[in-house]
């Protein structure tokens, strides 16, 4: 499977950890950095309607699947939300919004973060819950013992 990241609270460091992995080429397809509003819109295709709140479960998921469209990726990885330290969209710092989407099954999985600490901080929690939600997906997608890779038993 071949991930891809579109990133705004994180602006690039999910991409730039991941990227630290030696071999990671083999599935990294590499990331969009949309740190601006109109840029989720324009790159990633996110609706305009959805992007008056950019912090928010619907722009996160937008994100993740915008990733895999414009990347050609089988898993994509969204972040957006406040690192601080002033308040954005009504939303105090802390406040993430992670998605992950695998494009094979067309699922999706989001989940709102609550993080303290500084702007570093924030970033970095974002960050390593976007890893462990990337791995969930992957093992959820890997055959079972006994399971070809269409799902049924040999």
């Amino acid at each position: 499977m071949t991930l891809a990241t579109a990133e705004s609270l994180t602006a690039g460091l999910l991409a730039s950890t991941i990227a630290e992995v030696p071999g990671c080429s083999a599935v990294f397809r590499g990331g969009v950095v949309a740190y601006a509003t109109d840029l989720k819109g324009t790159v990633l295709g996110i609706d305009e309607r959805l992007l008056t709140h950019v912090v928010s479960e619907s722009v996160a998921v937008g994100m993740a699947i915008g990733a895999t469209r414009v990347l050609g990726s089988d898993i994509g990885v969204g972040t957006t939300g406040v690192a601080g330290p002033e308040w954005l969209d009504g939303q105090s710092p802390g406040t993430v919004w992670i998605a992950v989407h695998n494009a094979r099954t067309g699922r999706t999985q989001a989940r709102l973060l609550g993080l303290s600490g500084n702007r570093e901080e924030i970033r970095s929690g974002a960050v390593e819950a976007c890893l462990t939600d990337i791995e969930c997906v992957v093992r959820d997608a890997a055959p079972r013992t006994g399971e070809t890779s269409s799902g049924t038993s040999e």
